[in-house]
């Protein structure tokens, strides 16, 4: 697998200005028909927009009261839509609490994404099922389980085997400003050491919160994957193209048993870091606008109008199609039941221990003791 890219390290498949180019190591489509291809363009387009219109919606439900918190993509797109539908069926997935293409590829509900945020539940769809796994608000921490669960695949004999069938791999997803984290650092070594089958996939927006990535790292992100002993490779992350072929060709990698890459997908939170921030406190105007300009979303739409590969038809329907997902976020999520609130210890163990049952009594107790007028019950005096 050669791992050469331009001067600058960027590869790209797709200009911001929509004209396609060429990479001597990475190619989108091969193996597919011309109407194949213009097909999955179409439907990375379609996710991209579906995907862009509930950061949208989420986004405004929070202004509105409804959600606590929501953490923002706009920009993200094609990094996420791109290495979302680089999975095989059998991949799985660590997320951070940004990944909303991503769990859109892997067919979670979005509204279980919204009760997340609005804080009914602690993420209700099912890994397993999904092979997507629930949303890491602690920075860097979803490094280390993939790292562990791409080993445990190795140990079951699910890699390198040459079945495309059974040989899966692991994608996890972090930051530029976890990358600072001693948690993704030690993730590295491990992988390294026993040679996991695990694609790590920084998404660079550039900005840790109120810290460019100036203060991060004195180098492009990708290069320090070249000191733990494997790839590291940096694509142009607003290029929905060049970010699937890329990762496919580090999941294909790793499912091989060729071990670990670095994927910096390099692109621009064009929001907010989430709700609570306010950017323009520490950036300038100005480089959102320049960013404006690399639209990942923009671009796929000229690329297929300018190459008759889209006709008014196509673009109108997606438009409906996510003028309808707004209404069902909107009420769906104002509709999302309140949990009772004993219910959060039903998950905590898959069988309850003892001390989960005192402190479940307790609780209960507690919450008693509030229909008691005077105060006297055992939990009121506690």
């Amino acid at each position: 697998m050669s791992y050469s890219a331009g001067p600058d390290g960027l590869i790209q498949l797709l200009t911001p200005e929509g004209e396609r180019v060429e990479h001597p190591d990475y190619a989108f489509g091969v193996g597919l028909s011309a109407e194949e291809e213009a097909a999955q363009i179409r439907g990375f387009y379609r996710d991209m927009v579906l995907t862009r219109r509930l950061d949208v919606e989420a986004t405004a439900l929070q202004r509105h009261g409804e959600l606590g918190l929501w953490a923002q993509l706009l920009g993200q797109e094609a990094a996420q839509i791109g290495a979302g539908r680089a999975l095989a069926a059998q991949d799985y997935v660590f997320p951070t609490y940004r990944e909303h293409g991503v769990a859109w590829c892997r067919g979670v509900d979005p509204l279980q994404l919204l009760g997340l945020f609005r804080g009914v539940d602690q993420g209700g769809w099912d890994p397993d099922e999904k092979n997507f796994h629930l949303y890491t608000v602690v920075i860097g921490a979803q490094t280390l389980h993939a790292t562990g669960y791409a080993m445990g695949i190795q140990r079951d004999g699910a890699n390198g085997t040459g079945d495309p069938d059974r040989d899966a791999a692991v994608l996890a997803h972090f930051g530029d400003g976890a990358s600072s984290q001693g948690d993704v650092n030690e993730a590295f070594i491990f992988a390294a050491s026993y040679n996991a089958p695990v694609v790590f996939f920084c998404q660079n927006n550039q900005w840790a919160i109120s810290e460019p990535i100036e203060k991060i790292s004195r180098i492009p992100l990708y290069q320090r994957a070249r000191g733990f002993g494997f790839p590291g490779l940096r694509v142009d992350g607003n290029d929905v193209l060049a970010t699937y072929a890329v990762t496919q060709q580090a999941l294909q990698h790793a499912r091989d048993g060729q071990g670990p890459t670095l994927v910096e997908a390099f692109t621009y939170r064009m929001g907010a870091h989430t709700t609570t921030d306010d950017p323009t406190r520490y950036r300038l105007s100005d480089d959102v606008e320049r960013w404006k300009l690399r639209d990942p979303i923009a671009r796929v739409e000229v690329y297929l109008t300018r190459n008759g590969l889209a006709d008014a038809d196509f673009f109108d329907e997606v438009k409906a199609e996510a003028d309808d997902l707004g209404v069902l976020l909107r009420d769906g999520c104002r509709a999302l039941p309140d949990p009772q609130p004993l219910s959060m210890f039903d998950h905590v163990y898959a069988e309850t221990t003892d001390e989960l049952r005192a402190e479940r009594d307790w609780f209960a107790d507690y919450l008693a003791s509030f229909d008691d007028p005077v105060g006297t019950s055992a939990a009121g005096g506690r």
